[in-house]
């Protein structure tokens, strides 16, 4: 229990760490939260027209999802750990993106993190989302459109793949609260006022 419980807990605080905010300071860019969306992710570090600090961004945020959920699911067996570990770390290092310990609780929207965590647990769905991502992002240029029908497809895929299985729900659970985060960009979609993507 306690292994499980330390495992669960490393994965929230490697979640909590917000590459937008460690890039941009590395770089001396502005503080991703004092612009634009004020959103920490790449989207918006984007915005500052540095296009280094938002690729780096997205692969520190896809990064800390795949090694949370790929350690554990390397260790699972050796180490014994519980069936409920995986899906709950899982969660964990997701909900340390949304909530971060390290900055104020002000996290992102957990698209980057979302896609590092399915690339742990299944490569083939992952570039499956990854794909349909890049086909609403280029055709639309709307990165929140693109990043909400992906969640979905994620839905189905985990059930596709796993079944009803508790790491599919867990991944449903991960998905509804992306879309959640999503809901100013969900009431602009509506309006068509979301901004796009800027080549």
């Amino acid at each position: 229990m306690l292994i499980d419980l330390i495992f669960i807990a490393a994965a929230y605080l490697i979640g909590s760490i917000s590459f937008a905010v460690v890039v941009s300071r590395a770089m001396r860019l502005p503080d991703p939260h004092s612009y634009g969306s004020g959103n920490p992710g790449s989207t918006n570090v984007l915005r500052t027209g540095n296009k280094t600090a938002a690729a780096l961004t997205l692969l520190g945020d896809a990064l800390k999802g795949f090694i949370a959920v790929w350690v554990a699911l390397h260790f699972q067996t050796s180490l014994g750990l519980a069936d409920w570990t995986v899906p709950a770390v899982t969660l964990a290092v997701f909900l340390g993106h949304i909530l971060p310990a390290f900055h104020h609780f002000k996290g992102g929207k957990g698209v980057a993190t979302v896609a590092g965590i399915v690339f742990a647990l299944h490569w083939p769905l992952a570039l499956g989302l990854v794909t349909v991502w890049l086909i609403f992002a280029v055709g639309f240029k709307i990165s929140s459109l693109a990043a909400l029908i992906a969640a979905l497809c994620a839905i189905a895929g985990m059930f596709y793949f796993f079944g009803n299985t508790l790491i599919s729900w867990t991944v449903v659970a991960i998905a509804l609260l992306l879309i959640w985060r999503h809901k100013n960009n969900i009431e602009r979609l509506l309006k068509g006022k979301e901004g796009k993507i800027r080549s």
